[in-house]
């Protein structure tokens, strides 16, 4: 899982010129991998850039921030993108927050940054994501015992178990009466 930011045009609805963010990528430390991703290495950590498309046309080019207790990376790849997206001409916009970003909005996505990561552990149960050292994560706090889900399946069962067991003595009294 991975926070996202784009670099788009200005005005919603122009091309975008993926050659001129592209460029300006190339001058900074930009590997391709043999599978063909390319990674953006920064000083915090690596960035994935990839290409949205829609309709068979390239309409931004993404940043792809691996989610974890990593405030640096995301601190340093806002910087780092602000400065590409005036350079290109282009806007930085966060879609978690759906606006577009600068670099002095560090604050705002940081913590969003921060509340996807632990999401994204608490969903899947990686330790991948925060380790809720600053937060108290909802399982921590749960008393312990069955989740919801396997009680009320615990419960359907139970039901059929009991309904099977009163039909079927029904039915014996009535066969020998």
């Amino acid at each position: 899982m991975r926070y996202e930011l784009l670099l788009q045009t200005m005005t919603p609805g122009t091309p975008y010129e993926a050659a001129r963010v592209d460029g300006l990528l190339s001058e900074r430390r930009l590997t391709v991998r043999s599978d063909g991703a390319r990674l953006w290495t920064l000083k915090h950590g690596d960035v994935e850039v990839g290409e949205l498309r829609e309709g068979g046309h390239v309409v931004a080019t993404e940043l792809r921030i691996p989610l974890g207790e990593q405030p640096d990376l995301i601190r340093e790849v806002l910087t780092e993108a602000a400065g590409l997206a005036r350079a290109a001409e282009v806007r930085l916009m966060d879609p978690q927050l759906g606006r577009a970003i600068v670099g002095t909005d560090d604050v705002g996505v940081v913590d969003q940054y921060l509340r996807t990561a632990r999401y994204a552990s608490d969903v899947t149960g990686l330790s991948g994501g925060l380790s809720g050292g600053a937060y108290a994560t909802p399982s921590s706090t749960e008393p312990p015992g069955f989740r919801p889900g396997v009680r009320f399946l615990a419960i359907v069962i139970g039901v059929f178990i009991a309904l099977y067991l009163v039909i079927d003595s029904m039915l014996s009294s009535l066969g020998s009466g």
